[in-house]
């Protein structure tokens, strides 16, 4: 699995909500371009950042930061916030942004998901929120009637094959993941999914790996990180398989070709 360090961006701050309360907001760093090299330098492959400002307003308004890090850090960037309408697409990934992460607008609006996903399918990821197993959308504004599990299988009928899953009620609250609700969520996605949301230590991350599902492909971390719960390099450990569970691969091409 790959461990995302998180950064999320609000009002020219890298940031971290508690339970995506704008309010109760922490600013762990004035420059999310600085909080990024934090990470790349610390051993970080890849890089989750969420627009907060565009997820709040409907728009994407951080893309100049996003594009800043793509192009200076050289790591993937994934990135959500906004992201609205075919143009707001297209614009992050012309900024850098390796994969566009959809919320609220990938199941509100069916025309857009379909356009989105004819051009650009296998970078596509969309975002399943959660308060109390329903579906929070707007931002995590507004919570739906619609469970995650019932939103992620509205989803893949639509052709959606890639998932970031975040239990808002454990964001920020460094309380650990519901183990079950994972399972739940895994047995839900036929394709592959990234878990957000509470972790707070070291085995947490240990815990989702001895979890054992295959289509969980990583975990994103964000107010773990900042306050030092754990090292980059260390998160990486703990969802690493143990030695003898990895494939075999030669070293070499036994063929000779």
């Amino acid at each position: 699995m790959i461990l995302y360090p998180a950064i999320d961006i609000y009002e020219g701050k890298a940031v971290r909500l508690v339970k995506g309360d704008f309010e109760a907001k922490t600013v762990y760093e004035d420059s999310p371009l600085e909080a990024a090299r934090a990470w790349v330098e610390a051993g970080a492959r890849f890089l989750h950042i969420v627009d907060l400002d565009g997820a709040k307003s409907g728009s994407p308004k951080n893309l100049h930061h996003i594009e800043q890090i793509a192009t200076e850090l050289g790591v993937p960037v994934q990135c959500g916030g906004g992201l609205r309408s075919l143009g707001a697409v297209k614009d992050a990934l012309a900024a850098g942004a390796e994969r566009a992460i959809l919320g609220t607008a990938a199941y509100a609006d069916q025309d857009f998901l379909d356009d989105v996903l004819s051009l650009y399918r296998e970078r596509i990821i969309v975002s399943v929120d959660t308060r109390g197993g329903m579906m929070s959308t707007s931002g995590w504004t507004e919570t739906s009637s619609m469970s995650g599990e019932a939103v992620i299988e509205r989803l893949q009928n639509r052709g959606v094959r890639s998932f970031v899953y975040t239990n808002v009620d454990r964001d920020g609250m460094l309380e650990g993941p519901d183990l079950d609700e994972v399972k739940r969520i895994a047995s839900a996605v036929r394709g592959r999914f990234i878990y957000s949301g509470g972790i707070g230590k070291k085995e947490d991350l240990e815990n989702l790996a001895a979890l054992r599902q295959v289509n969980l492909g990583g975990v994103i971390v964000g107010k773990a990180l900042y306050e030092h719960k754990f090292t980059v390099k260390e998160g990486q450990a703990a969802l690493e398989p143990p030695r003898s569970d990895r494939p075999y691969r030669p070293a070499y091409d036994a063929t000779g070709d």
